[in-house]
């Protein structure tokens, strides 16, 4: 290699063994383990690898054909890291829902199970007129989607910069710095004149300085990670009465309010909205708060046992259905049904 490709060199390597460093640091090393952090490291990462094997394959042709099969195979896992970590910050989520576990795990397996069975030294023609469009178009695919995911977050940045937040920037950039990236290492495979895909790792260096720029001279750095560009809107009717739906049938079906210690935060996840979001829905489309809520399903699921058993005890039917006490049942029970669960016994049998 000649001076200019030797420096050229040194600077792609320590782009990428930084962003393996940012990555650990976001997965780790975080004061607070926000879910985005989890997202954020992992997108790194994956973006970290693919800069790895682009920096060494470029710089040596000779290097086994593996390399290029682990650098093409962490593109499938940029896309739904950064659709989940920009999800993620947005509405809020703190706790990784079952079916973004699920949809992650068919990645997985579809990188080991394609590299196993097909590996790219072997199947080289394979790769280079198939493998790698489909990779391309799902990477863009879930570019897309997260551009469709921020976009109200992306058009506050453009006609109104000056009044967006910390957070909204850092999400900002991230998307525009991983389209960049996308878009140059596209260029490069399409051979296009000029470009290469050491265009592409050189660009990620936009993602990788905003982060440590950003980290390195703010005295606080919680704030970006708290990124809810929808806490404030109402929902329309249409989606208030999806949303009422949807949390009555998961009250229902899973029985939640059986659980004695169920809080606004664990009903949020189990629906994928913020505990901030879900209060406000429940004050202002529903009218009641989180309690009343909670305890209107047991009642009703008192009223019918009371109903139905005469065998168990009153006390004994508020501990079945979520109440931590006599005294808490018994009120809750007259707030809702303006009797006490003993009258409403003795009217029920005597009808």
């Amino acid at each position: 290699m000649n001076i200019g490709k030797e420096i050229l060199f040194f600077f792609g390597a320590l782009v990428a063994f930084n962003g393996f460093i940012l990555s650990a640091y976001f997965l780790f090393f975080t004061r607070k383990k926000y879910l985005t952090n989890l997202f954020l490291g992992s997108l790194l990462l994956a973006l970290s690898i693919r800069i790895t094997v682009t920096v060494f394959v470029y710089f040596n042709n000779a290097l086994p054909k593996t390399y290029l099969q682990i650098g093409l195979s962490s593109c499938l896992l940029i896309g739904p890291f950064l659709y989940y970590f920009l999800k993620a910050g947005i509405h809020s989520i703190n706790k990784i829902p079952k079916t973004w576990k699920y949809h992650l795990m068919i990645w997985f397996i579809a990188i080991f199970g394609i590299g196993f069975l097909f590996p790219y030294q072997n199947y080289p023609v394979l790769w280079n007129d198939y493998f790698v469009a489909l990779i391309f178009l799902q990477w863009f695919s879930y570019l897309f989607i997260s551009g469709f995911e921020s976009r109200i977050l992306l058009q506050k940045m453009i006609q109104h910069y000056n009044n967006t937040t910390p957070a909204e920037k850092w999400f900002g950039m991230i998307f525009l710095g991983n389209a960049i990236i996308f878009l140059f290492y596209f260029l490069g495979f399409a051979r296009v004149p000029f470009i290469s895909c050491v265009t592409g790792c050189l660009s990620f260096t936009f993602i990788l300085y905003l982060a440590f720029s950003i980290l390195l001279y703010r005295k606080k750095t919680d704030d970006l990670f708290l990124l809810n560009i929808s806490k404030d809107k109402k929902p329309d009717p249409k989606e208030a009465s999806i949303l009422a739906e949807k949390l009555e049938k998961i009250m229902l079906e899973k029985s939640l309010y059986k659980n004695p210690n169920l809080s606004l935060q664990d009903l949020s996840n189990e629906i994928n909205i913020s505990s901030h979001q879900l209060s406000q829905f429940l004050n202002n489309n529903l009218g009641k708060n989180f309690t009343s809520f909670v305890n209107e399903f047991r009642i009703n699921e008192a009223c019918k046992t009371i109903v139905s058993n005469d065998k168990l005890t009153l006390e004994s039917i508020g501990y079945d259905v979520g109440f931590n006490s006599k005294s808490t049942f018994f009120a809750a029970f007259k707030k809702h049904t303006g009797t006490t669960p003993l009258n409403f016994q003795i009217q029920g049998f005597q009808a």
